[in-house]
């Protein structure tokens, strides 16, 4: 998780626009209906429950379960659930946004044990629960993990001793996947044993957990070391630790590997959790990791070899987080597609290579390589946190690939009911797309 706010964006005044700042903030009152007025304090709840609410000029002061959130009038108005303003079958809202007054206040507030009551001047009343409001704050999001993981390294990793999944068990069995979500969104990497090696069954396990994508390089294709396309991961030399497809305006955010065969002695990937090495960054030097999450750069891929001629661009910084809470979901490290640097001034791009040497020196440390070798018949899944790197030992190497489409990973596992597990409570609330790119090795 990352906890560290971008406060300078967010940042509140400390006397908010309309407050008139006086008085005690948290007086105690009854549960009437109260007409609207603003900076008078309410307490309308237990007080083991600690609920209190306050009116300004342009928003509502609210705190319940510890938690001081504040909300526009426009926002409340915006979100109201009733039937008249959200289609509760569709989950979509039905109000009209640009009908809402930007002016509007509410005529009465009323809060009980469990809800808040908002009177319109139109006379529409608005209800919240309070639980709802502290999960849908602003507040109360900056506070919550969008994503759980367990950063890692090589021994972190081999300590857990993640299971792989039988591929049977993946394909035909809610357990199964199960399984599997669970260790890809923790870790970011999961394996299947017993895949039979070709490209046909490949695809199968793919589309357990996606459609496919059809891209530049089609739905389903053969990669080798042939230099079939202008890319230098088409040719026998080694890559360094990297993320595929940056150019992509939405970067692949699954790979799968499968080795269908292998002609040589060497075949070992090295893989290192970006987000591990960006948590030292963090740790280390904020204000780099701030400047990476900051800096667009251009990433992009240009071939002409044969009947082949694209030029694709992908634009974003190396480190990508939620501004809400400062949490990363993406990295974008590739030193061979990124482009030249001309979206900053030069006083930035040189603060930019520092921190840019810090995160490559974190990426490159021993303890963070965890070595694999993949043989006929298993599969691995890794997220898009995750850095490839291949040894050029000199293997003759043929991936037929695909770029799957979408794949809603949390969502699914959200589907499957997997509540049981507390650590995922967050994924089971939020739905994070992913693209899929097919790696098969022979």
């Amino acid at each position: 998780m990352w906890c560290r706010r971008l406060g300078w964006l967010f940042r509140a005044p400390s006397h908010p626009r309309g407050s008139t700042g006086h008085g005690s903030p948290w007086l105690p009152r009854d549960r009437r209906t109260v007409p609207a007025a603003p900076a008078r304090c309410h307490h309308t709840a237990p007080e083991s429950l600690k609920c209190a609410w306050q009116l300004h000029g342009d928003h509502l002061e609210l705190r319940y379960a510890n938690t001081l959130m504040r909300f526009d009038f426009v926002w409340l108005r915006d979100h109201c659930r009733s039937a008249s303003c959200y289609n509760a079958k569709t989950n979509q809202r039905s109000l009209d946004t640009a009908s809402v007054d930007l002016a509007i206040k509410p005529k009465a507030v009323r809060v009980d044990e469990t809800t808040l009551f908002l009177t319109w001047p139109d006379g529409h009343v608005t209800r919240y629960g309070l639980e709802w409001l502290v999960k849908n704050s602003y507040e109360g999001q900056k506070q919550q993990v969008m994503h759980p993981r367990i950063l890692w390294n090589a021994d972190i990793y081999r300590q857990a001793q993640v299971p792989s999944v039988d591929c049977r068990s993946f394909l035909e069995t809610d357990e199964g996947l199960k399984e599997f979500l669970r260790n890809f969104l923790l870790y970011g990497i999961a394996f299947v044993e017993n895949v039979a090696p070709t490209k046909e069954d490949t695809e199968i396990l793919a589309e357990r957990i996606s459609l496919i994508r059809e891209t530049i390089y089609g739905r389903m294709w053969y990669f080798t070391s042939d230099f079939s396309r202008g890319d230098t991961a088409y040719t026998k030399l080694a890559l360094d630790r990297h993320t595929d497809t940056t150019y992509f305006q939405e970067p692949c955010g699954i790979q799968v590997f499968h080795c269908l065969k292998h002609e040589g002695t060497g075949g070992r990937t090295l893989l290192v959790d970006g987000f591990y090495a960006a948590e030292q960054v963090l740790r280390q030097a904020p204000d780099q990791f701030e400047l990476l999450s900051k800096v667009p750069l251009k990433h992009e891929y240009v071939e002409n070899v044969g009947d082949c001629h694209n030029h694709m661009i992908g634009v974003g910084p190396v480190l990508n987080v939620y501004p809400w809470n400062n949490e990363l979901y993406l990295i974008r490290y590739n030193n061979y597609d990124r482009a030249v640097i001309n979206t900053v001034p030069y006083d930035v791009v040189h603060r930019w290579y520092a921190a840019h040497r810090t995160l490559t020196a974190e990426l490159r440390r021993p303890e963070n390589e965890l070595w694999v070798k993949l043989k006929p018949g298993k599969v691995g899944l890794g997220a898009g946190r995750l850095l490839c790197v291949r040894s050029g030992e000199g293997d003759r190497v043929l991936l037929p690939m695909s770029r799957p489409v979408a794949i809603n990973s949390s969502g699914k596992l959200r589907v499957l009911r997997f509540s049981s597990l507390q650590l995922f409570q967050g994924a089971l609330c939020y739905s994070t797309w992913y693209l899929v790119g097919v790696f098969l090795l022979s």
